[in-house]
């Protein structure tokens, strides 16, 4: 597995265990970071996976808010945990995730859910990060206002 899927593997992880855990993704990035430093069977939190849940957290509401407006027939607190952060990652690496191509990031997004989730997963998360590509400029015009 190259290593930047490992990275947004990683912080999904930290995203879902975040939300399991109703705590900040700061908090459980420190706590990965401060657990990788002291145990040497812990892989190191990569700066990719940083770079991810930093600007994850930076935009959280807003991707929230997206998430909400545009998930056809899903609340966001109904929707399953794992496609909930994968697309809350996903959004974030398409919407604001410069250093990426948009078709990476969904790909990448999509291979999580079918890890990760349900066999309709996969369908829903692209469905849903092709729509905030289609949008990007708007979207991000929008959260700049």
């Amino acid at each position: 597995m190259a290593a930047r899927s490992k990275a947004r593997k990683r912080a999904f992880q930290i995203l879902f265990e975040a939300d399991q855990r109703g705590a900040s993704v700061q908090q459980v990035l420190a706590d990965q970071v401060r657990l990788a430093r002291s145990d040497d069977r812990q892989p190191p939190v990569s700066d990719f996976t940083m770079q991810l849940v930093e600007g994850y957290a930076a935009h959280v509401a807003r991707i929230d808010e997206l998430i909400a407006t545009y998930a056809v027939d899903w609340d966001l607190d109904r929707m399953p945990v794992a496609d909930r952060n994968i697309v809350r990652l996903g959004a974030y690496e398409v919407i604001w995730e410069d250093g990426t191509p948009d078709a990476v990031a969904i790909d990448e997004a999509v291979q999580l859910a079918k890890e990760f989730s349900t066999d309709e997963s996969p369908t829903f998360v692209n469905g849903l990060l092709a729509r905030f590509k289609d949008l990007k400029p708007r979207l991000r015009r929008d959260a700049d206002v």
